[in-house]
């Protein structure tokens, strides 16, 4: 698991190429993480707008 620096070094540096733009699809690698991941999480975020990149 990565430090938290090395996360929030991450979050800036894809930030600016994300925000704003829409999610065109969603692919679900693992669908049992910590919670079940809902079936229909693709649909309801596809065609969304990405306004904010947190951790």
């Amino acid at each position: 698991m990565p430090e938290l620096p090395e996360v929030e070094t991450t979050r800036r540096g894809i930030e600016p190429h994300l925000l704003g733009m829409p999610v065109h699809s969603l692919t679900v690698r693992q669908k049992q993480l910590r919670w079940p991941v809902p079936e229909e999480l693709a649909d309801r975020l596809t065609g969304a707008q990405i306004l904010q990149v947190a951790r």
